[in-house]
């Protein structure tokens, strides 16, 4: 005699619920190694970024006299003498001036750009977007006003030239390094042309909250 019996269709409650709860363990373990990940992945975009304006900063000195570019108006409204004005035909992109609607529209889509590092959300204020910033005392000016020869640097490997923007200003100094970017730190750009990552401490002050300048390898000046 053959006993017949209903084929089972689907899960059980509790079946359902295991494979929830394995999922959510999944979840939970992969999902900081994912983020870790994706964050290394801007992190290498933005140096890249930095090493390109490190590459057009080099060309522009080399067909000027050995002179680093004019920093420029901090408010980003130089046609000419300014980094962001000068520096970007180097790198083939168009002067800061005729960039489109992310320079000054809140709501622009932000572009992969040799402009924008790609791990900072920030939008523009309505008036102009740099999330990276000029240290103004290489030139010594923070103006259009001055600039120097490449070789006359001392220590060129670490003298910070560009640097991952917390403020707006195109022209600024320590003060303005983003704190909370690339793993709770900045990517900066040196005059030699690499570019790295310090870790928040490397540049400030959390304590006192004020812009540490003494670190043995971010020089800030450009000259003894």
């Amino acid at each position: 005699m053959r006993i017949s019996g209903r084929r089972r269709s689907g899960f059980t409650l509790v079946e359902v619920l295991v494979v929830m709860a394995v999922l959510v363990l999944l979840f939970g373990w992969l999902g900081p190694a994912l983020s870790r990940a994706r964050g290394a992945a801007l992190g290498v975009g933005c140096l890249g970024n930095l090493r390109n304006w490190g590459q057009g900063t080099h060309g522009y000195a080399g067909e000027n006299q050995d002179f680093l570019p004019y920093d420029g108006a901090g408010n980003g409204t130089s046609r000419s003498g300014a980094w962001y004005a000068d520096l970007p035909p180097y790198l083939g992109e168009r002067p800061y001036s005729e960039q489109p609607a992310w320079r000054t529209n809140p709501v622009a889509r932000l572009p992969r750009s040799v402009w924008l590092c790609p791990a900072n959300g920030r939008r523009s204020d309505g008036w102009m977007l740099f999330h990276y910033s000029l240290n103004r005392l290489v030139n010594g000016s923070g103006t259009d006003t001055q600039r120097v020869r490449l070789s006359h640097l001392t220590e060129p490997s670490r003298t910070v030239w560009l640097f991952d923007n917390g403020g707006e200003a195109a022209v600024a100094t320590a003060g303005n390094v983003h704190t909370n970017l690339h793993r709770a730190g900045a990517n900066f750009l040196f005059v030699d042309g690499h570019a790295a990552r310090f870790p928040r401490s490397a540049y400030r002050d959390t304590i006192r909250n004020r812009a540490r300048m003494d670190h043995p390898d971010l020089r800030w000046t450009g000259q003894d």
